[in-house]
């Protein structure tokens, strides 16, 4: 209808959206989700009912983050045009009733489907693959009551034929694995909790009659992504121990995520060790102790190799570059770097060093002059410290990476050598980096532009170059090597945290103003930055950085105060694009002045706030849901008490639910002793996105699924 009443104000201007040509109104309507083209935008006029239905548009249909969407759009959708979708991805559509998935079945020629995070039980699984006999990739969920014996023969039959299979599994089982016999790729995803909801301890032996035989013989990809907890190793053993078994001949990319000790085992050593006789790795990612103290590295043999990920690793730098880099050789294929918590990965050696001691920037160079086609490098949570030396700080060795797209570093990597030796102390480094009553450090005033804070940084540090450098950068993450969020997986809340790197001392505004020179940045992550005194630098980006869709802080400046409060008001009313804020600081006060400059993003979506003794205003809150309309999600973990907790969370439900069926809402105390129970109900897809904070530079390879 707007399309319609809009054309003849553009007729009188001369311009008419209609008298475009066919290939440029197909790219412009590429942009609008697939729901809004063939339920509105198709019955506005002839042409765009013709376009709306054109190939290039219906082939793939993605629901994933379409929030608005529902049973009815999704049945109707399915009956319009479900014979020509190929690619149908419904991914973390949580909101969905189970039955929604019975409209799949209209989709005869579906060659992929993503069900991740959806509802579908093994009944309802079975019939719809009974009918899907071109479907080659598949994602699903693996819930308790989950029941292989239930699938029919014909959805068998389907299963055989496919060749991705991504499963997450909520319960120790092979899921559909064992019916899958042409897999080439496989992904799983391990959130197995250790104790059930009443308590009991759960085992990771899987369910009886269940077929232990997972035929691995194409595979090509094996990933694999473990929550915390000891039954999902023990579930992941089961997987691996038909690989151990025969290793497959074409298997390019090896893959194992696993927090904290995954000890390795006769099993798991002798896979190994038949891979580095009978394959040629693209991409690989082992969980430290497969890796620490081995000589493994030196017998695996690369050939292309895309991926990387030594997260957590004591691997040292000689071995780095002796034994994955070839001695400093041309590795121009790796597109990918995760040396996360990897402290010794930029030294010689790491028998007699420190954490803390300086790194060798010969290591860094050999490293960047061999891996120059880096798009995404993770180097946070370790201690990377330049030394004085000309010319070799780190920062300048990582300007060479001109085609850098993501990037996360240590606060403490990004400080001026000589500034941090030279510079006296800031009311800042006065202030301890505690918890505690809050401190009076004078009238905050802030420059309100870029040419004003320019005056206030000398624009020859070695990090404003570096962002001059990088123009093409969409993520960034500049995080304290000790910072620790309060709200671990699986754990009640930290309630204290640990102090600073003393490096890292002098960083503060004048570096975040420096990140506005990042035209294209998408997803911006700040936290442990002990010299934010006034957070001038957040209104610098927020003017800058029009693309910005994803900003996350946490523990800015000192603890006992919300410094940068005024800055980052500021900063809001200019995030037109901002979908996804994540707030975590001590004593954050979620006011009405808070929620009003929040209201001015538009485009925001998902809003957590984690704040230890932090307070809010339940009216503003609401004023702020019935304001922005496109919230879906809302997760506040603060001081307040369980009755004004709990009664805004049922406030905001029954005022919205009805009209966001996609709302998730959780409003709970920070240190609760039920949190961790509260957690475990949050969809996944905002847990790992958001509400729990983490590095997400690298950590998967790219493209790894959809």
């Amino acid at each position: 209808q707007e399309i319609v009443s809009g054309e003849s104000e553009e007729e009188s201007n001369g311009v008419n959206l209609m008298e475009f040509s066919d290939e440029i109104l197909l790219h412009i309507l590429s942009y609008v989700p697939c729901t809004d083209l063939v339920l509105n935008v198709r019955r506005t006029c002839r042409k765009l009912a013709t376009l709306c239905l054109d190939k290039s548009l219906t082939h793939t249909v993605l629901l994933q983050k379409d929030y608005k969407v529902n049973k009815d759009k999704v049945k109707q959708l399915m009956r319009d045009i479900g014979k020509e979708i190929y690619q149908l991805n419904m991914a973390g559509c949580y909101w969905l009733p189970s039955s929604t998935i019975d409209h799949v079945t209209r989709c005869k020629n579906l060659v992929k489907l993503n069900l991740s995070g959806c509802h579908v039980t093994s009944l309802r699984l079975s019939k719809m693959l009974s009918t899907l006999q071109h479907l080659r990739s598949l994602a699903i969920d693996v819930n308790p009551g989950f029941d292989a014996s239930q699938l029919s023969s014909e959805c068998k039959a389907t299963l055989s034929r496919v060749s991705e299979l991504k499963q997450t599994l909520y319960t120790p089982s092979y899921g559909v694995v064992p019916c899958c016999t042409s897999l080439e790729k496989l992904l799983l995803y391990f959130e197995i909790l250790d104790r059930s909801r009443e308590g009991f301890m759960l085992s990771g032996q899987l369910m009886v009659g269940e077929s232990n035989v997972p035929h691995y013989q194409n595979l090509r990809v094996f990933y694999a992504r473990l929550a915390p907890g000891y039954v999902n190793q023990e579930v992941v053993r089961l997987y691996l121990a038909v690989l151990s078994d025969r290793t497959p001949e074409n298997l390019h990319a090896f893959l194992i995520s696993a927090p904290g000790s995954f000890a390795e085992t006769g099993a798991t050593k002798n896979l190994l060790d038949s891979m580095a006789r009978n394959v040629r790795l693209d991409a690989l990612q082992l969980p430290k102790a497969w890796i620490n103290g081995s000589g493994l590295l030196q017998h695996l043999k690369f050939n292309n190799p895309f991926y990387f990920s030594f997260s957590r690793c004591t691997l040292s730098g000689g071995h780095l570059i002796q034994r994955v880099i070839n001695g400093g050789k041309d590795l121009k294929s790796l597109t990918s770097l995760n040396l996360s918590g990897c402290i010794h990965c930029l030294a010689p050696e790491s028998l007699f060093r420190k954490a803390e001691d300086d790194i060798d920037s010969s290591i860094l160079e050999s490293l960047v002059v061999s891996c120059c086609n880096l798009r995404h490098l993770n180097l946070s949570a370790a201690h990377h410290h330049s030394s004085e030396s000309l010319g070799n700080h780190l920062c300048q060795l990582l300007s060479r990476l001109k085609h850098l797209l993501s990037l996360a570093l240590p606060v403490c990597s990004i400080t001026d050598v000589a500034a941090n030796v030279e510079k006296p102390p800031t009311a800042s480094n006065l202030v301890p980096q505690t918890f505690g009553r809050k401190v009076r450090i004078g009238i905050q005033t802030y420059p309100r532009n870029l040419a004003a804070q320019a005056n206030q940084k000398i624009e020859s540090s070695v990090f404003w170059a570096l962002m001059g450098s990088l123009r093409f950068l969409e993520t960034l993450e500049i995080i304290g090597s000790s910072f620790s969020s309060a709200m671990p997986r699986n754990e009640p809340a930290i309630r204290n945290s640990l102090p600073p790197c003393v490096r890292a001392q002098s960083v503060g505004d004048s570096e975040v103003a420096a990140i506005s020179q990042l035209t294209y940045l998408q997803s911006l992550t700040l936290a442990q930055l002990p010299n934010i005194l006034t957070g001038s630098g957040l209104v610098n980006v927020g003017l800058q950085c029009q693309h910005l869709r994803t900003l996350s802080l946490a523990n800015l400046g000192m603890m006992g105060k919300v410094v940068y409060m005024s800055a980052l008001m500021d900063m809001l009313k200019h995030c037109k694009c901002l979908r996804d804020l994540r707030l975590e600081q001590p004593y954050f006060c979620a006011g009405a002045q808070f929620f009003q400059a929040l209201s001015h993003c538009s485009s925001l979506q998902r809003l957590c706030i984690v704040s230890r003794s932090g307070t809010l205003q339940s009216d503003a809150v609401m004023s702020f849901m019935a304001n922005c309309l496109e919230v879906i999600m809302c997760h506040m973990f603060m001081g307040e008490s369980l009755t004004v907790c709990k009664n805004l969370q049922q406030s905001i439900v029954r005022s919205f639910q009805a009209d966001r069926p996609a709302l998730n809402v959780v409003i709970f105390p920070l240190l609760h002793e039920d949190l961790t129970e509260v957690i475990r109900d949050v969809p996944m897809r905002h847990l790992d996105e958001i509400t729990l904070f983490k590095s997400r530079v690298a950590e998967e390879p790219p493209n790894l699924w959809w």
